[in-house]
Order: structure tokens, then sequence, then C-alpha cells
């Protein structure tokens, strides 16, 4: 019997807290399921999970840790038992998988308020027991430290609209940067990337956009290996800026500009309307958009039809805000 072969998956590669998506792993035998993560997200999302406190054999189920002592530096211990420290194995951990995946993900998912993988704002305790500030888990802080442009977010954030947006967006961005690099970096290649990206920077962060392209200016006499890591970092940290209705109508208003020769005075001042509704908070981003792209196809425009901007990432994961 012939097997039949499988369909190649092209979903982006994303590392998740393996409890997010059912696996019982958390102390207490249980999981912490998302559901939007995982039957949403996850028809886009290839999801490598993984669980720190299981990989370094604290096991199933186990007793509870959390962070004590310094919020900037803080101790996971054992929370009945703090001569139990899993600090430097749950960091090590963490640069390990930092290091193992580098290259091979586009993002990472994390478990909010875990001791070992929450992003921001996890408790940490004083020596009497008490709360006393908060800190980031251990592994989290150090896959991200050692992995500073990958973007990552914890999965209960993403239940914000305009942050969630703002995620998905940066992961497809960041998979077609691996992408980039997976082909071979040139100055032309890497010329070509920040041209189709142009929009997308400019609506987050005028002044990025601007250092950017003087960076590219550069393209055809820096090493290109020093000068792709310096645009990564500072593309990533443009991106994670959250664009504001102000700055998408100005990128808005600029893409119109490049229909004003093949529209009537009608359609030039529905444009203008809907953009405007816009910015006042009156209509969602993907209205304007539509209108655009709906022109974009009556009116090709080589240049524009090769911005991200205009289809960052697929409508079933955007909320229509972005």
């Amino acid at each position: 019997m012939t097997d039949i072969p499988r369909e190649p998956d092209h979903r982006i590669p994303v590392g998740i807290s393996a409890c997010l998506i059912g696996e019982e792993v958390r102390y207490n035998g249980g999981h912490k399921r998302h559901r939007y993560v995982q039957e949403v997200m996850g028809r886009h999302f290839r999801y490598i999970p993984l669980c720190p406190e299981v990989a370094i054999g604290l096991g199933v189920p186990r007793p509870p840790i959390r962070l004590v002592g310094d919020p900037e530096r803080p101790r996971a211990v054992e929370s009945d038992n703090p001569e139990r420290d899993s600090t430097d194995a749950l960091a090590a951990y963490g640069r390990e998988q930092a290091h193992g995946l580098h290259g091979e993900i586009s993002g990472y998912i994390l478990k909010a308020k875990s001791p070992s993988c929450g992003m921001e704002r996890v408790k940490v305790y004083d020596h009497k027991g008490m709360p006393s500030g908060n800190g980031r888990g251990i592994f989290a802080a150090a896959l991200m430290e050692q992995h500073p442009t990958l973007p990552v977010e914890e999965e209960g954030r993403l239940n914000d609209p305009a942050i969630r947006d703002n995620f998905v967006e940066r992961v497809y961005v960041y998979d077609r940067w691996r992408q980039l690099v997976a082909g071979g970096l040139t100055a032309g290649r890497l010329v070509d990337f920040h041209t189709r990206h142009k929009f997308l920077i400019l609506a987050h962060d005028q002044l990025a956009y601007r250092e950017l392209g003087r960076l590219m200016a550069s393209a055809g006499e820096a090493d290109i290996e020093t000068l792709a890591g310096q645009y990564l970092k500072q593309l990533m940290a443009a991106l994670s800026k959250h664009a504001s209705r102000r700055d998408h109508s100005n990128v808005l208003l600029h893409v119109a500009g490049y229909f004003k020769r093949h529209l009537d005075a009608d359609d030039r001042q529905e444009l203008s309307d809907t953009i405007h509704a816009y910015r006042r908070g009156e209509q969602p981003l993907l209205v304007p958009l539509t209108l655009l792209r709906h022109h974009l196809r009556r009116h090709p425009e080589p240049y524009l039809a090769n911005q991200q901007y205009l289809d960052p990432f697929p409508r079933e994961l955007g909320s229509g805000e972005r």
C-alpha cells in the first residue's frame, strides 16, 4: 500500500509554555489550556511546547515554587522549603533553549504570573513570605536576555486585541526575517526586505523609520552580518511600540496619495472620509485598509503591492484595530 504524502506544515514555528496547549505539566498535575491560543492561533502557529520546571526534573505533581528576594534578581525556591532552590537550573535551561531554538522559532508565548515562565508582574516575596514587588520568571528572563529580538508575549496579555495584534504582527515580520537569513544575506535582499516593511515601520516609529533608512544607505559598504544584526535590533524595537490612530492615519493618507491620479473626486472624498473616521475612532483600521486594497486591485501599484503594511498577517488573527 502506497503512503499518501503529507501536506507540508507551513505554520510558523512558535515556542510556548506547554500548559497553555493542554499538557498536564503544572505543579498540581493540571494545565492552563488557552482556547484562543490553541484553536485560533494554532491554525497559523506550529507550537513547540516546553515546561522548564518539568525539564529540570521537578516532576508532576510537585511542590510549587515562588520567587523570593530582590525583585531585580529573584530566586526561585520551593514555597514550603526555601532551601530547595531551582534558580540556576531554570536559568541554565532558559539559556540552553534560547541557543537551541535560535533561528528555529519566530516567537514565544509564555504562561503569565509563573515563577519560571512569567514575562512580567510575577509576585516576588520577602523573607517573611510577604509580597515585596514584581519580577520576571527565571526561565523567561534567561530566554529573553539571550534572544532579545524574539517576539515574546504572555497568554494573559493576548486577551487585549491591541497587544495581540502587535505580537502577531511581530511574529510574522520575524518569520519573514528568518526566511531572508535562510536564503542568504546580501545587501540587495536586505534592502528589499526593508523596502517591503517601510510603511509598517513608519506607523510604529517615525524616528526608527529614518534611522533604518540611513542604515540601509550603507548596505553596499558595511559588513553584511554586522549590518543585519543592527537592523534587526532596531526593527524589532520599533515594531514593539504601539502605533496610534494618528500614526496609522498618517500612513494611510500617504498610501492614499498613490491613487490621487487614478480616482475621481467622489472616490477620493470617500477614501479621505474613511481614513479620518478611523482617526476619530469611529471605525476600525480594517475599514480604510480594505478600501485601499480595493483601489490597489483596480489600480495596481507595484510598490504598494509589495508593502506588508496593507496585509501583514492573516485577518483571522487580527482584531481589525491593529
